[in-house]
């Protein structure tokens, strides 16, 4: 038997409490993206958009996200703040379309709601940002932002982590921060050049550790050895 892990956090976790063998555990990355559908586009001109791409549930990072917002807003930057996501009445955990609406007449952000053309979506950001506060396992939706060539502010949370390099393809902070969001926000919007290198560099880790290629592979791998193990023991 083997036991798939997207992330080395859970894979620790299971193996510390022994309810998995090391021998019997593969890490492997995530499911996978296609990067060529998911390709890096230009930023459009205008003042920047920060994405929030998630079903709207608090433990997604609502608060923190909503509160940078209106930290910037309050500030005068130039910014704008988008959710893109739907809602789920039935998941206790569940933001209110009439909420949403609120903050959306306020004038601290937009809310586009469910869109199935995310392609479009990221090529319309200039920074992506998920500031989860629960263990992910790895979030897809971080994956082909940074395979679409945008820098990414998330949690440094098990999942989150296992996509943004610190510094480089993107900026961790601590989960239900509003303020450090705010904080990693502006700085990536006042230097378009810092996000242009981050994308950059989160586009080539992709390609590198996330694409669909790279995960089928692991995943083939993975079923060849066990199948392989299965075959090496004595029958009974």
């Amino acid at each position: 038997m083997v036991y798939l892990f997207q992330n080395p956090d859970d894979e620790r976790l299971f193996q510390r409490h022994r309810i998995v063998d090391p021998s019997s555990s593969v890490l492997i990355k995530g499911s996978g993206v296609d990067t060529d559908t998911f390709d890096v586009r230009e930023e459009e001109p205008g003042p920047p958009v920060v994405l929030f791409p998630a079903r709207m549930l608090w433990h997604k990072g609502v608060r923190a996200f909503v509160d940078a917002a209106r930290i910037l807003t309050q500030d005068g930057i130039g910014v704008r703040f988008v959710m893109v996501g739907d809602t789920d009445a039935d998941n206790p955990a569940g933001v209110s379309a009439a909420q949403l609406e609120q903050w959306e007449d306020e004038g601290i952000l937009e809310w586009w709601g469910y869109q199935d053309d995310m392609v479009d979506v990221f090529a319309q950001s200039h920074i992506v940002c998920l500031p989860s506060a629960y263990r992910e396992g790895v979030p897809k939706v971080l994956i082909e932002a940074s395979s679409c060539g945008r820098p990414i502010v998330t949690t440094d949370m098990p999942g989150c982590r296992e996509i943004v390099q610190d510094g480089e393809n993107g900026i961790l902070v601590p989960p239900r921060d509003g303020k450090a969001v705010a904080r990693a926000v502006r700085r990536l919007i006042q230097d378009p050049e810092l996000r242009r290198e981050m994308g950059e560099r989160g586009r080539a880790r992709v390609c590198k550790e996330f694409s669909i290629e790279h995960v089928v592979s692991s995943t083939l791998e993975a079923y060849e050895n066990l199948l392989a193990e299965s075959a090496a023991s004595p029958t009974h």
